[in-house]
């Protein structure tokens, strides 16, 4: 009797848990940075290079790991991203030096270029364009709910056992997620079909500013990542509960995936981007504002609500292109179901968002040593806004959704 599930749902939960596994590592950090900073004498555009090494290695890794997993299967990408995992896990739990911290770092970015490049085309290879969108929302659901427990999980484990405490524990969920790859990770079968070069890709703006998007997202939230701890700390507030600020972002942004992923299905996908983007810049000052507790959650919680509005309908977007590319298989069913282009599209939106939160920081960082947290982040956000008219004057319009045909 096989006890597996079917291979759309095996990659749907294998992707799922490996995604909130790297998140949580990922978020277990920004509760951190206080103690960090004050053990190594850092200041901000210390803290911005820390996060921008991430960034850079998903930068330098995402191309060719995309590339080798469209050669050599997902499951063997994921199965190294994995053990990039675990070296992060180790070098962060024992890092006696900002050095050391800048390479946990710099093995996290690796690590997640395989696990995100691999898992998003691995869910796109098995699941049919009318139903991606909902499964990649789920995937992302998942995601979040890494960020939703990261912060607050960390903050509350370091001040009871120490900050060696989070990594530790992250480890042993490593495992449970080592389990699910080996056991239920397969890859589909391949089929003949043309290979899309990666410079063909590059060629089209649809796939370029559609990838961008998510770049300017994962910049602006990347900017709050790296200076609002610095500032909620001069408030006063712990550690714990400055994780407990992020969870609320995390949790409204977990609840609002779905939704829009639904809506990434049924809706204009174009009108949906410039609407999250402009929502974006509108709210991306305002925490440095909101100087009491109360107004800080409430405007966490919706800084997090309509993230989603804008990255959902990327990727169902961008897989929609490749299938008129010519990338994707063609299954039994009729549906495309799989594509040696899949790997290499999600390669560039990874690399769109490395070059978000590798910039971000550093600029935030930066910025903040130069002219303060509010006019830093006021700056940002017309960034995002000029995006937004980018994207409503350069992108072609998008089809409602697969399933409304």
């Amino acid at each position: 009797m096989n006890l597996r599930p079917s291979p759309a749902a095996s990659a749907l939960v294998v992707v799922s848990a490996a995604l909130f596994t790297d998140n949580i590592l990922y978020f277990v950090l920004v509760p951190l940075l206080p103690h960090y900073q004050q053990a190594f004498s850092l200041n901000q555009t210390d803290l911005g290079l820390l996060f921008a090494s991430y960034a850079a290695a998903l930068l330098l890794g995402t191309l060719p790991i995309g590339k080798l997993s469209d050669v050599v299967g997902r499951r063997s990408m994921m199965l190294w991203g994995l053990l990039g995992l675990w070296g992060t896990t180790l070098l962060f739990a024992f890092a006696t030096s900002f050095s050391i911290l800048i390479v946990a770092r710099v093995l996290q970015g690796l690590s997640a270029a395989a696990t995100w490049t691999s898992g998003l085309a691995l869910v796109a290879d098995h699941w049919p364009a009318k139903h991606r969108g909902k499964a990649l929302s789920t995937v992302f659901a998942f995601a979040n709910l890494g960020v939703l427990l990261g912060p607050p999980f960390s903050g509350y484990v370091s001040e009871r056992w120490g900050v060696q405490a989070p990594f530790i524990a992250a480890a042993c969920l490593a495992l449970i997620d080592a389990v699910l790859r080996v056991w239920l990770l397969r890859d589909k079968e391949k089929e003949t079909t043309e290979v899309i070069p990666i410079r063909r890709m590059l060629k089209n703006r649809s796939i370029c500013l559609l990838a961008g998007t998510l770049g300017m997202a994962a910049m602006s939230f990347a900017i709050l990542e790296s200076t609002l701890p610095i500032e909620f700390n001069a408030r006063g507030w712990s550690m714990s509960l400055i994780g407990l600020i992020f969870a609320i972002a995390a949790l409204a942004h977990t609840l609002a995936s779905p939704l829009a992923g639904a809506m990434a299905d049924r809706l204009n996908r174009k009108k949906m981007i410039i609407v999250g983007l402009l929502l974006i810049a509108v709210l991306l000052p305002v925490p440095a504002f909101a100087k009491g507790l109360v107004p800080t959650f409430a405007i966490m919680a919706c800084t997090g609500f309509i993230g989603p509005l804008a990255g959902s309908p990327v990727a169902p977007a961008v897989t929609s292109v490749v299938d008129s590319m010519g990338g994707s298989e063609i299954g039994p069913d009729g549906a495309p179901g799989g594509g040696s282009g899949y790997s290499s599209a999600f390669g560039l939106i990874n690399l769109s968002i490395a070059v978000g939160i590798m910039v971000g920081p550093v600029l935030g960082g930066v910025g903040v040593d130069l002219v303060g947290l509010e006019w830093s982040l006021a700056a940002f956000a017309i960034v995002v806004a000029l995006y937004a008219l980018a994207i409503w004057r350069l992108l072609p319009a998008t089809e409602r959704a697969a399933s409304s045909g």
